[in-house]
């Protein structure tokens, strides 16, 4: 829970800790070597979600709910974007409904911040969200991230979720993804994969998505080139950034 320098962000909240791998996108995943490396330093929230497997951290499956951590944005007075779960998956099957209802509670009882939820699996968010207990909170955005296009299925999947606001991270963006149909999807972040395995991210790819956006009326946010030095790459497409956010729809 703190500051952050992801850059369509402010802050992180993690209320749950844990995965599980699911598709390419998950193979060199950030949270994982974050997770390892908390865990090597003592912190108890982290212990035993990864395992060592080829030289890498490997999540366990192992989940874990931090009671303690619910209650952390109250106590943030100034009004923040934040990333509800970024070393885990809020609607991950081994998330209880109930759980979920709890970060519900605090997002709507804290309607000076906006959050922001990422989930792999919008198919099960569209279940649990279906219930009537969850409100449609207009300062919760939902999103689904998508890799390439063995995975697009997720859009159709986020459609189907009530929501104020949807959108998509294509990072790591690993495949072009020029079939995507952005239809009912407000915001689309695109980024390359960072680290020391990144994989590459081809421009025309980046250049498909940008000109979709326009066409689909979907915001477009341009997070990075990514590789072994992101920094180095640095964020500009032909030129320029693009920090586009999405609007209220409702």
């Amino acid at each position: 829970m703190a500051d952050t320098s992801i850059e369509w962000t402010d802050a992180t909240w993690n209320p749950v800790a844990g995965c599980t791998v699911l598709s390419a996108g998950c193979t060199n995943c950030y949270a994982m070597r974050m997770a390892a490396r908390l865990d090597m330093m003592g912190l108890k929230k982290y212990e035993g979600l990864t395992r060592k497997s080829g030289g890498r951290a490997v999540w366990t499956g192992t989940i874990r709910l931090d009671e303690k951590s619910l209650d952390v944005p109250r106590a943030w007075s100034k009004p923040r974007r934040v990333f509800v779960n970024s070393m885990s998956d809020l609607f991950h099957p081994d998330v209880s409904t109930d759980f979920i209802r709890r970060v519900w509670e605090v997002m709507q009882d804290t309607p000076r911040h906006t959050y922001q939820i990422l989930t792999k699996r919008p198919e099960h968010m569209a279940k649990v969200l279906s219930d009537p207990q969850f409100r449609v909170l207009p300062n919760v955005w939902l999103g689904t991230s998508v890799e390439d296009a063995r995975v697009l299925g997720r859009l159709d999947s986020l459609r189907a979720v009530p929501a104020a606001i949807r959108f998509v991270s294509l990072e790591p963006l690993i495949g072009s993804v020029a079939a995507a149909d952005l239809t009912g999807v407000h915001w689309a972040i695109v980024g390359g994969e960072s680290g020391p395995r990144a994989r590459e991210m081809k421009p025309e790819w980046v250049d498909e998505i940008e000109v979709m956006c326009r066409r689909f009326g979907t915001a477009f946010f341009f997070k990075q080139w990514g590789g072994k030095n992101k920094k180095a790459a640095g964020r500009l497409l032909h030129g320029r950034t693009y920090d586009a956010m999405p609007a209220l729809s409702m």
